[in-house]
């Protein structure tokens, strides 16, 4: 199992950051996402399904991303979300934003990647962990770089 948790600080107020994460924004933050269509109750609910596409090279994965936890208020933002990958991986994250105040907020992203069978597991030992720490970096910059044109 892979596990992280960066944290960065973000010189945008909390609103502007937390509409990334909305629907009509994902693509911003996660540019490899083809497709993001909501299936199954309201964005801002616990328990909603999204049909989700991921490219990855010339290969597009879909899979079902349920929201595990949601929560909007005024100085906190969060929300967690989790979804199986090629019946080989449980990918679980969150994104937690803090209000420090009008106009820098405190981004923490956490998850983990499990192997859900021998294949998955197998395939967690040979990943690097200086690779997935790259790509967490990455996404944690683009959500700085995105929050900032806003």
């Amino acid at each position: 199992m892979i596990k992280w948790s960066e944290e960065s600080e973000i010189k945008v107020n909390i609103e502007k950051v937390w509409s990334l994460f909305m629907d009509k924004n994902i693509h911003k933050i996660m540019d490899k996402v083809e497709e993001h269509v909501l299936i199954e109750k309201q964005e801002n609910e616990v328990g909603a399904k999204h049909r989700q596409s991921y490219r990855e090279g010339k290969r597009v994965e879909t899979y079902i991303v349920e929201t595990m936890a949601y929560e909007d208020q005024p100085d906190k933002k969060h929300k967690k979300i989790s979804f199986v990958l090629g019946k080989a991986f449980e990918i679980t994250f969150s994104f937690t934003l803090y209000k420090l105040d009008d106009n820098h907020t405190k981004f923490i992203y956490e998850g983990q990647n499990k192997g859900m069978n021998f294949v998955g597991r197998a395939m967690m030992k040979l990943g690097s962990e200086k690779s997935n720490n790259k790509l967490v970096e990455e996404f944690i910059e683009r959500v700085n770089r995105e929050a900032l044109k806003l």
